[in-house]
């Protein structure tokens, strides 16, 4: 494609070589190096291209093999600026153009986030914004170590972060921390009890830190002492006298219950298209808007659809310059019941994905007496999910003091 470009812009012909013998004038033009393609026959003739600085030395080629060279067909950008040499305007605006790009290139037009999934492009823009860098701000402004410095910063839970200009675009790669046990957590000392979140049957228990309060095969309830963060301080007779704190560390199951109760109407409002359609059409250039059309408060409902392209040249140089179109697809409502089965498909989804939920927590289900009921407006799942799970949940610890008695001499 270079090359192509290249042809044209140094211009080059198209001819017909015939006479005496073309072909000795091909051989000729081989030894001097003249480069010659799309070489074809043309009866007792040859057509083929040229550039225009071969075609100005194969005269004595042609005088000598006695053959004649005639231009068919002129290309390139010489003869195009000849053929419009007095539309001053043209190239006015072509050099207008010219400058206008060259002016663009020198700003940043996009900034775009790769990697980042806990913090959105939005929020990001915002801090971006809050320290001056913006989309059409000069490049040579772009200090892309201070943004990596400025963003590691402020967001603590970002191990990486690569900032470049590709073109016209700012492009910030992201690697977030995805462990979510931070070192705060590890070196924490405060004294914590751990008590229990819900009523169940002690299974299992696994402790780090503390003081067990329980063992398998209590019952407790919510809000029971299950581990304990003080300890006691004993002397030789037994007595207390003081106490250690530390941060109750355990893992603690029990067999619990949960109820479940979903429900749902047996009749719905479907939406039924009527064909008629609204567009509005618009540009965007740094902002102002050019518009045509409209699909505002046309309809009493309408699902509202939009599509819009920035302009960029290349793979990296955006523009500031953006256009698409919204739509307005009226419809209007009409009442419609569910088929039992329908309702009995529709629960029963919903039953299994809030107990595939609760796996992903690491919840275990032994086992459900859920059941589906229909009456005259709605229908509904309910019945008790009998689950093993961890109850422990972190309270302060109370901190005691000992009264030292002194004796009476």
């Amino acid at each position: 494609m270079i090359r192509s470009f290249l042809r044209w812009l140094r211009g080059y012909v198209k001819i017909r070589v015939e006479g005496y013998s073309p072909e000795r004038f091909l051989n000729l033009c081989c030894f001097h190096h003249i480069l010659i393609w799309e070489l074809s026959p043309a009866g007792n003739a040859y057509e083929m291209y040229m550039s225009l600085s071969g075609f100005r030395k194969i005269r004595p080629f042609a005088r000598k093999t006695r053959t004649r060279a005639v231009i068919i067909e002129k290309c390139g950008f010489p003869f195009f600026v000849k053929h419009y040499r007095r539309r001053k305007l043209l190239f006015a605006g072509i050099f207008f153009c010219i400058i206008l790009l060259k002016a663009y290139s020198l700003f940043i037009w996009d900034i775009h986030f790769e990697g980042n999934e806990k913090w959105t492009d939005e929020t990001l823009i915002e801090f971006l914004a809050s320290n001056d860098i913006t989309p059409f701000m000069l490049k040579s402004r772009v200090d892309c170590s201070g943004i990596v410095k400025d963003i590691r910063k402020e967001y603590n839970d970002i191990v990486w972060v690569s900032a470049s200009v590709d073109g016209s675009r700012l492009k910030i790669q992201i690697k977030e921390n995805e462990d979510t046990f931070t070192e705060e957590t590890a070196e924490d000392d405060t004294p914590v009890d751990l008590i229990a979140g819900s009523n169940g049957v002690i299974t299992g228990i696994v402790t780090r830190a503390g003081v067990p309060q329980v063992h398998v095969g209590d019952e407790v309830k919510a809000g029971d002492l299950l581990v304990s963060g003080r300890i006691d301080v004993l002397d030789d007779s037994g007595e207390v006298t003081g106490y250690q704190y530390q941060h109750s560390d355990a893992d603690i199951y029990a067999d619990t219950e949960m109820e479940y109760n979903d429900s749902m109407p047996l009749t719905y409002q479907e939406k039924i298209y009527d064909g008629k359609k609204r567009y509005r059409f618009y540009v965007n250039i740094s902002g102002w808007e050019l518009s045509a059309g409209t699909v505002k408060n046309r309809y009493p409902h309408a699902d509202l659809t939009a599509w819009e392209r920035q302009i960029k040249l290349g793979e990296n140089f955006y523009l500031p310059l953006s256009y698409g179109y919204e739509t307005a697809e009226s419809y209007s409502f009409q009442k419609k019941k569910y088929t039992e089965e329908e309702i009995r498909q529709e629960l029963t989804g919903r039953f299994e994905q809030f107990c595939r939920n609760l796996e992903e927590k690491g919840i275990q289900i032994r086992e459900n007496s859920v059941k589906i009921h229909m009456d005259a407006a709605s229908a509904r799942a309910s019945g008790i999910l009998y689950l093993n799970q961890k109850i422990a949940e972190e309270t302060d610890t109370e901190i005691l003091t000992i009264e030292r008695k002194e004796e009476l001499k």
